[in-house]
C-alpha cells in the first residue's frame, strides 16, 4: 500500500507581511550612518584653538564667522575636496553630506537623517571635484534657513573659495598638512604677544 504525504503550505496573512514591510523599512532607516553618532576624537596635536565643529563632520569655522567645507576622498587619506565656504554651519553641513553620499554611497557618514532621502535627487553622475563641489553649494542654498544666519549682511557663496582655487589647480584637491598649517597660523594671530622669558633676558646680559 503507498504512502501519500500531503505537505500544506499557508499564504502569508497581509499582517504578517505588513510586519515584514515595516521592518525592511526600519532597518533602512537604521542603517544611516549620522555623525553625532560617532563623536569626534581629540587632536593628537597641540592646537591652539579648536577649529572643527563639535557636531558636524567636515565643517569648520574660520576668524570671520564664516564656515568652511571639506569632505575626504575615499582610499586616500591625505586628500579632501574643499566644498567652500557658507554663512552658516548647517549650509556647510549639507554641502557636506551631499559630497560624502556621492562618493561613498550608502557608507556615507551624514549629518543629518534626511540628507539620504532629501539630497539623493542632487547626487551627480559624475565624482569628479569640480561636480561635487558645485552641487555641494547648490544643496547648501537650496536648503538654506535663514533663521540659522549670525549675521544678516552675510553673503558668501562656495564660489569666492572656487576662484581662489582654481589658480593653483582645477580639481581643488588640498592635502591635510594645507589645514593643519592655516589652523596653526591663526591660532597663533589669535595668540596675546609674550614678553621674553626671565632666562633670555640674563643670557642677553651675559
Amino acid at each position: 500500500m503507498d504512502n501519500h504525504t500531503t505537505i500544506f503550505t499557508q499564504e502569508p496573512s497581509s499582517s504578517s507581511s505588513s510586519s515584514l514591510s515595516s521592518s525592511s523599512s526600519n532597518r533602512s532607516s537604521s542603517s544611516i550612518v549620522l555623525a553625532s553618532a560617532r563623536p569626534k576624537k581629540r587632536a593628537g596635536r597641540r592646537v591652539f584653538k579648536e577649529t572643527r565643529h563639535p557636531v558636524f563632520r567636515g565643517v569648520r569655522r574660520r576668524n570671520n564667522d564664516k564656515w568652511v567645507c571639506e569632505v575626504r576622498v575615499p582610499n586616500d587619506k591625505k586628500s579632501r575636496i574643499w566644498l567652500g565656504t557658507y554663512a552658516t554651519p548647517e549650509m556647510a553641513a549639507r554641502a557636506h553630506d551631499v559630497a560624502a553620499l556621492a562618493l561613498r554611497g550608502e557608507s556615507a557618514c551624514l549629518n543629518f537623517a534626511d540628507s539620504a532621502c532629501r539630497l539623493s535627487p542632487m547626487i551627480p553622475a559624475s565624482a569628479s571635484a569640480v561636480e561635487i563641489r558645485r552641487v555641494a553649494s547648490l544643496a547648501a542654498h537650496a536648503f538654506h534657513d535663514p533663521k540659522n544666519d549670525v549675521v544678516s549682511s552675510t553673503n558668501t557663496t562656495a564660489s569666492d573659495d572656487s576662484e581662489v582655487c582654481s589658480g593653483t589647480t582645477s580639481l581643488c584637491v588640498v592635502r591635510d598638512h594645507d589645514y593643519e598649517l592655516n589652523d596653526l597660523l591663526l591660532g597663533m594671530a589669535d595668540e596675546p604677544l609674550r614678553s621674553p622669558t626671565h632666562r633670555f633676558l640674563q643670557y642677553g646680559q651675559k
